[in-house]
């Protein structure tokens, strides 16, 4: 077990070793195990995280706030738009300011090509750890949580198990290509066999691929890569299908919208889940476009673990919490 973690950012995936998301996994379970027996864990007692958001959430604002408070401290929320952020402070004044006000400092940006880079500007000023809520490169808390939730669900001996990380069509928006790309990066670190399926104009960023490859290679586990969302998912142990942006093809709304509109036969319903292992699990980390992205048979059935996983964001991200602020 690291023990070593006080201070430390959490801005990609890859920031944390293998034995470090080990150690978050260890201290989770524990969390959860807390809550579930009623036992107070007030590890960051008097502690202040400011939670910054240049994009909506639910779950993530929720899970935040409450796990602060069931650590003992406190969860500022923070709306961009409603602060001088929006005309005239730098990453530079947020990290330097908020790290003397702040514990901890918490930042939700997607925006393309724009959110990663405000999270490390912030985190080089500042004197207190980030911690990446998702931008448009990673969603580290997340997978975090997806890993907690295939552990439980599947035992810690992972290997050989086959995980499907494949796009599905929505209709609501061009969506990041953070939950895909920080699932391929973290899960073949922990036997996972993984299999990404997409549509050609769907692809991921060249340079997380090869991280990804890499992580595979290194940890002696499989990575293949397919444009059919039936034969990816065949004998799958794990299903992980959600929509995400064609944003290396076209950052146009309009013209993503329209080549999302030629795959709308990639949903993930019951058919392709009779394909999948007998028990095998249904992963989404919500929302989910219903009946369009996945039906309600599938997100509602017996094979779905949407809810527990959500419920692991709050376990995970106390954790690093605890580890990171203390």
């Amino acid at each position: 077990m690291q023990t070593d973690l006080r201070g430390r950012d959490l801005i990609g995936d890859l920031d944390f070793t293998r034995e470090e998301v080990e150690t978050v996994l260890e201290v989770a379970f524990d969390l959860k195990r807390k809550r579930a027996l009623g036992e107070p864990h007030p590890y960051l007692r008097d502690k202040v995280l400011a939670m910054l958001f240049f994009f909506s959430s639910t779950r993530t604002r929720g899970s935040f706030e409450a796990g602060m408070a069931q650590l003992g401290g406190h969860a500022a929320f923070i709306e961009s738009r409603t602060t001088q952020i929006s005309h005239g402070d730098t990453e530079k004044e947020m990290g330097e300011i908020f790290g003397r006000y702040f514990d901890g400092i918490a930042i939700r940006h997607v925006d393309w090509g724009i959110g990663n880079r405000y999270l490390n500007l912030v985190a080089e000023a500042s004197r207190e750890p980030v911690l990446n809520m998702q931008c448009e490169f990673y969603h580290p808390f997340q997978i975090l949580a997806d890993l907690m939730t295939i552990i439980e669900k599947k035992g810690r001996d992972l290997r050989r198990k086959k995980m499907v990380v494949s796009w599905a069509y929505a209709s609501s928006y061009l969506k990041p290509v953070s939950v895909p790309q920080s699932l391929i990066l973290q899960m073949p670190r922990f036997g996972l066999d993984v299999v990404l399926a997409h549509p050609p104009e769907f692809k991921l960023m060249p340079e997380i691929m090869d991280q990804a490859k890499a992580q595979a290679k290194k940890f002696g586990t499989g990575f293949e890569v397919v444009d059919d969302m039936n034969e990816a998912v065949k004998d799958a142990d794990i299903v992980y299908a959600k929509s995400w942006g064609p944003l290396l093809t076209t950052t146009d709304p309009e013209g993503g919208k329209k080549i999302q509109d030629k795959y709308k036969d990639w949903i993930a319903d019951e058919k392709k889940m009779g394909l999948a292992k007998a028990d095998s699990i249904y992963m989404h980390p919500l929302p989910a476009d219903r009946n369009i992205e996945v039906t309600d048979g599938v997100i509602d059935g017996p094979h779905s673990v949407v809810f527990d996983e959500a419920e692991n964001r709050l376990h995970a991200q106390k954790a690093v919490m605890a580890l990171t602020m203390r």
